[in-house]
């Protein structure tokens, strides 16, 4: 196979192992190949193109989760489409316009590899160590005992009712006005965050997005139909004046932000901020999603009001999750809304899934009501403190000069800027060999752009884990930084 590379992600635009990946996929397209054909080895091609092994194993990855390709160990990786001469695959009918384009987004995501040892420095997914495993599971026993079998039916579309008084109860303690009947429980913040963009959005609709952002919000607004508007993310925040004037437009419908703890920067906006945002959103008569998603980590410094605690416009819909404070699979978020909003949200969620898992909502609110989730965050946050002094530590013990940082308060994640037009995205394949791996900042903006930017979280890993993955990382960037003399091209953050 013939292959043309452009090394140079500041002029090529693309990390090499998507282009390796595209390459393939156009001629398997083109018929080039057949179904059932046989790749390159790994190995064979990484010596055919001078790379790394672990940047060809990416390219496959990326194609065998299009569904392109399937590997078998010790067999190899094959063509699965499409077939040569006509079949059975190429009469199938198309997918929606909508899901082919979350597809398309979902395939520019990049794949990690799984090499032996890497530090997991990539995903915000809380420590399953951290779970508190057993008083859950008590919980758990205790209410399916004194609770079923009402528990095993479908429930309030609304949720559980003693959970939202828990969860109005935990809101008003950060002094959120609201009363139970104002909160709808949900399949976590991501289907929290389906819910607001489809009460005011319709497809074809455009939504103001934080940019860089949750890359989650972006893949929903994708599968809507919706076109996400960028409002560039500066240090202190939304950029306001950027704000305003995407707000004024008449088919932006909501923002969304991330203000304390923001995935992936990990910044907190302060209480000006907050109160300029709020009054150009009045000004603009536009609904504003705050991701609160994080809100219960806060390990450091004094908490800021939160934007629903200063709104006086009713204009602020507050998301909360437990997935992260928690663990993921419990599965339960909140949306906490001004009484006008909350019969449609429920309407939305009653026709997308017709009530949660009573018993998990039932367990939770016992969970919280007993204190025992109180104890977990005490000792989590104190564990997260811990974890991220020590990432912070050995940033600035081992990054070379002009690699920037941000020093969160709360949360998982760390955003790290390196001072050259590289993408880190190009970084990625050689990390993972190295033995770390990250988020490159390109799958946080709308477009995919190369970004010179990158998500560190401490997560999953604890503090000498954490060091070692520090220390891969800034080997990898001073090779790169070595290689690759400064150019003008413009990597974006």
């Amino acid at each position: 196979m013939q292959f043309s590379l452009e090394r140079d992600s500041g002029r090529g635009g693309r990390p090499v192992y998507r282009q390796i990946a595209a390459q393939i996929r156009h001629r398997i397209e083109s018929r080039e190949f057949d179904a059932g054909a046989r790749l390159p080895t790994i190995r064979e091609l990484a010596r055919q193109l001078a790379v790394n092994r672990d940047t060809v194993a990416l390219a496959y990855e990326e194609l065998a989760a299009a569904g392109i390709v399937e590997s078998t160990v010790g067999r190899g990786t094959f063509v699965r489409g499409p077939a040569s001469g006509g079949s059975a695959a190429s009469s199938e009918p198309p997918v929606s316009p909508l899901v082919q384009r979350l597809l398309e987004f979902g395939r520019a995501l990049p794949r990690f590899g799984s090499g032996s040892g890497a530090v997991p420095m990539h995903a915000v997914i809380p420590d399953s160590a951290l779970y508190p495993m057993d008083s859950f599971r008590r919980v758990l026993n205790r209410v399916l005992i004194d609770e079923s079998p009402e528990l095993l039916a479908y429930g309030d579309p609304q949720g559980h009712p003693a959970l939202r008084d828990a969860v109005a109860e935990r809101l008003r303690r950060a002094a959120i006005d609201v009363a139970a009947d104002q909160v709808v429980l949900c399949h976590g913040a991501s289907q929290g965050i389906a819910l607001c963009l489809r009460l005011f959005a319709s497809p074809g609709d455009c939504i103001a997005l934080e940019e860089p952002t949750y890359s989650n919000v972006m893949a929903t607004a994708f599968g809507l139909g919706l076109e996400p508007v960028a409002v560039p993310m500066r240090k202190t925040g939304l950029d306001l004046a950027s704000v305003e004037r995407v707000l004024r437009r008449p088919d932006v419908k909501l923002l969304y932000t991330i203000p304390t703890f923001h995935n992936p920067m990990g910044t907190t906006t302060s209480l000006d901020h907050r109160r300029s945002l709020l009054e150009i959103a009045a000004r603009c008569g536009k609904p504003v999603v705050v991701d609160g998603y994080e809100m219960d980590l806060r390990f450091d410094g004094k908490p800021v009001p939160s934007l629903a605690a200063l709104d006086r416009s009713g204009l602020v819909l507050h998301l909360s999750s437990f997935s992260k404070s928690l663990f993921p699979g419990v599965r339960v978020g909140a949306i906490a809304a001004r009484a006008g909003w909350v019969d449609a949200l429920v309407a939305l969620k009653q026709a997308t899934d017709l009530s949660d898992s009573m018993p998990l909502q039932a367990a939770l609110a016992e969970f919280i009501a007993r204190g025992e989730y109180d104890r977990h965050l005490t000792r989590l946050r104190r564990i997260l403190r811990s974890r991220c002094r020590a990432l912070l530590a050995a940033l600035a013990a081992e990054m070379p000069e002009g690699v920037t940082w941000t020093e969160p308060q709360g949360g998982y994640q760390v955003w790290l800027e390196v001072p050259e037009a590289i993408d880190t995205g190009d970084l990625l394949a050689d990390a993972v060999a190295a033995g770390v791996l990250f988020a490159p900042g390109s799958q946080f903006h709308l477009d995919g752009r190369p970004s010179r930017g990158l998500r560190l979280t401490f997560a999953m890993a604890d503090e000498a884990s954490l060091e070692r993955g520090v220390a891969a990382l800034a080997r990898v960037i001073r090779a790169r930084l070595r290689d690759h003399p400064r150019r003008t091209t413009q990597v974006h953050i």
